[in-house]
């Protein structure tokens, strides 16, 4: 079993608040985020970033080991995922998680390669922890 963690402090209450986030591997190290972050373009990190390099990461990573696990060894992946926030009542919910993969991969055809990456983003952990919607764009070639 592996677990991970990260830390959140945030001083000051509402939109004049400032936070600070930091991971267990150093990545992140008081990182600033806040209302500015979130829902400006201030400099720093929010919530919705971090959840879309996380699923970007972990389904190129479930991909690339699916695609190793049907025989294949050459090729290159990259998706982009955008995180969507969106307005619910009083609050907000994440709602959508659009991931853009673009992919070659040697000896494979387009439909193989579209069925292994669908199985992918539904077998990532980051895809079953979501309760969003999640979709799938391939670019093959």
């Amino acid at each position: 079993m592996v677990t991970r963690s990260a830390s959140a402090s945030y001083d000051g209450l509402g939109k004049d608040g400032k936070g600070k986030i930091t991971t267990q591997s150093g990545v992140l190290s008081d990182s600033q985020y806040g209302f500015n972050t979130r829902f400006e373009d201030g400099a720093g990190t929010n919530p919705e970033e971090l959840i879309a390099a996380a699923h970007a990461g972990c389904f190129t990573m479930a991909l690339a080991f699916a695609l190793a696990g049907a025989g294949h060894s050459q090729g290159n992946l990259k998706t982009d995922a955008k995180v969507t926030l969106d307005k619910d009542g009083d609050g907000f919910t994440i709602t959508r998680s659009a991931l853009t993969l673009t992919g070659h991969v040697e000896g494979i055809d387009q439909a193989e390669f579209e069925r292994i990456a669908n199985e992918a983003k539904a077998g990532c952990p980051v895809s079953k922890v979501l309760t969003c919607e999640i979709t799938l764009a391939t670019t093959f070639g």
